[in-house]
């Protein structure tokens, strides 16, 4: 009971990155405490329980996209150009509350990646491992929700 009230609000937090509908978060985050419960013979402390829990969580909520049928598309690696991962700025005058309501209204195949990379620190190799993709794709998909979420807060600003 003291891992999960350690843990609880962390996890919900991470759920409903994910998956938008409040129920749903509560839902993923206590299915990923049920699977970490079962499977804690098998963390090996080379990380912290907390990211090793976080992990659970966020592929449970992966998981739970994949069944309401997210396509993420494979590119042809030859199809896609190198983008620099640093060119990217906002303005300052832009609330992280408008930074998040533009990252949820991004197509869902871009929010996730995006979600993984910015708002919970994966690399592309971590987000090509959980999403069975490329490292190639996952560039190509962060690159391309960054500038639609470049597009969004531009509007957002001149509103």
């Amino acid at each position: 009971m003291q891992l999960y009230d350690l843990y609880a609000k962390a996890m919900f937090t991470t759920a409903k990155n994910f998956v938008k509908d409040h129920a749903v978060a509560e839902d993923m985050m206590q299915e990923g405490f049920i699977k970490a419960f079962r499977k804690i013979d098998s963390f090996n402390q080379s990380v912290s329980f907390g990211a090793w829990l976080k992990r659970i969580v966020i592929n449970q909520c992966l998981d739970w996209l994949k069944k309401r049928k997210l396509k993420i598309v494979n590119l042809d690696d030859a199809q896609v150009k190198h983008h620099e991962e640093d060119d990217w700025q906002i303005e300052q005058t832009v609330s992280m509350t408008q930074i998040i309501e533009a990252i949820d209204a991004l197509p869902e195949s871009n929010r996730i990646v995006v979600k993984l990379f910015l708002l919970e620190g994966y690399d592309h190799q971590e987000i090509s491992q959980i999403l069975s993709i490329s490292e190639v794709n996952s560039r190509s998909l962060l690159h391309r929700g960054k500038v639609k979420l470049k597009e969004q807060l531009k509007t957002v600003q001149y509103a």
